[in-house]
């Protein structure tokens, strides 16, 4: 029995270059979201923005974000999964354009929300898709790669944008994002096959009515509690982690960039390893040890005062490592709760969720630091690490609940099959 879960179960070449697509999807979707932390001193700055401000210009995405999702889940396994992706990628990269053109706080705010609406729910369409596509012995090692979308992100987006940023502004980064994405939504609509198998297993007519009936089921209420609390700790940390790293352990602007990029290389040399890793050891288990990562980091990253640049770019890595180490099996525990006709709604109210929780977070943190002016220290961080510490444990409480869960499904479907092929 052990033998058999060493086993790796190959990829297709289409399975290949869908992981491919889909990757490359996040790469932009996620650069979009993540170039807010480094572009953070700078719009402060820029724009005279007090922390609680420049939360809200965070929070405003992660909420329109969690409303797209909600409104559009019941509709998220009515459709061809790949004609959905089109539509909110092709909307999200004129939001983009938004952020790109706007010339004020308040426009900057109502281009978020735009760009929210539709890149909100490209990551839950991804994930329907990565379900439907892939079997859960695949699954670790997809999330793997698609997370590697983080890391290319750091080391190529973020240094990047923030060049672009102090050469043209801070509008430039935004720009560059949605020329990117035009290219790839080509590719997609070119080389991705229609994905529309779920639509033979419908029930519910209505699609409000299928809304309904996936926030009911008890089971699926707990992947979703597990996956919301898990994105508190990275909404708290992000909106003002290069506001800390420049005015508190005094990294400067120039240096901001190699730290983004060092960090993301480790991340890009993780992704697989710990993809692999859960698919032939235990998901749980790497996720437990993942959080306890997290929680050490946190816990000495957050409380650190003036530091050297190489100790910056040390326990960034390290704290990286923790954060996405717990990432990739708890997305890949999740995706084996619910069943093939409920997967695009219960990811889309699984990201849903998961996006409001976040700009609460996001919202909430803003509150808490406080800066007295442009050029003095973000005080109360190590606040959010507390704050933070205690969600990572209860996470890990959470998430064995939804590993227990998967399990006994996986199990069920296996005695099924074999019950199948004796009654033949």
């Amino acid at each position: 029995m052990k033998q058999k879960n060493t086993q790796e179960v190959p990829f297709t070449s289409y399975q290949k270059l869908a992981v491919f697509l889909l990757a490359i999807t996040q790469f932009t979707v996620i650069l979009d979201f993540m170039v807010m932390s480094p572009l953070g001193d700078i719009l402060m700055k820029t724009l005279s923005l007090k922390p609680a401000s420049f939360g809200l210009v965070v929070s405003a995405y992660a909420f329109s974000a969690g409303i797209s999702g909600l409104l559009t889940a019941g509709f998220a396994d009515k459709f061809d999964r790949k004609k959905l992706l089109l539509f909110f990628y092709i909307g999200f990269i004129l939001g983009t354009i938004l952020c790109g053109i706007v010339t004020n706080y308040h426009l900057l705010v109502a281009a978020r929300i735009i760009t929210g609406l539709f890149g909100g729910v490209i990551g839950s369409i991804s994930m329907a898709i990565v379900a439907d596509l892939f079997t859960l012995q695949q699954r670790g090692r997809v999330m793997g790669f698609i997370q590697m979308a983080f890391g290319a992100s750091q080391i190529l987006g973020i240094p990047i944008g923030l060049y672009l940023a102090n050469a043209w502004g801070w509008h430039a980064p935004f720009i560059w994002v949605a020329a990117m994405a035009g290219i790839i939504a080509l590719i997609i609509a070119v080389k991705l096959k229609p994905i529309t198998k779920h639509l033979e297993v419908q029930s519910d007519k209505s699609a409000f009515k299928h809304l309904i009936h996936t926030i009911a089921k008890k089971d699926y209420r707990i992947g979703f509690t597990a996956t919301a609390l898990l994105s508190i700790g990275g909404f708290m940390m992000m909106p003002f982690g290069s506001a800390f790293a420049i005015n508190n352990l005094h990294i400067t602007e120039n240096e901001l960039p190699m730290v983004f990029m060092i960090s993301g290389i480790a991340i890009l040399l993780i992704m697989p390893l710990i993809g692999k890793l859960s698919d032939r050891i235990d998901k749980y288990k790497i996720f437990v040890f993942g959080s306890l990562w997290t929680i050490v980091m946190v816990a000495i990253y957050t409380n650190l005062g003036v530091t050297p640049f190489v100790l910056v770019a040390v326990f960034n890595v390290l704290m990286m490592m923790g954060i996405m180490g717990r990432m990739v099996p708890s997305t890949a525990l999740v995706t084996a709760i619910p069943e093939m006709q409920d997967r695009g709604a219960f990811m889309s109210i699984n990201s849903s969720l998961q996006q409001i929780a976040g700009g609460i977070a996001a919202a909430f943190a803003g509150t808490i630091v406080v800066q007295k002016d442009k050029f003095s220290p973000i005080e109360h961080y190590d606040t959010l690490g507390i704050i933070i510490i205690c969600i990572s444990i209860i996470s890990t409480l959470l998430m064995y609940r939804v590993d227990k869960l998967g399990k006994k499904k996986a199990k069920e479907k296996t005695e099924d099959s074999a019950t199948a092929v004796h009654e033949m």
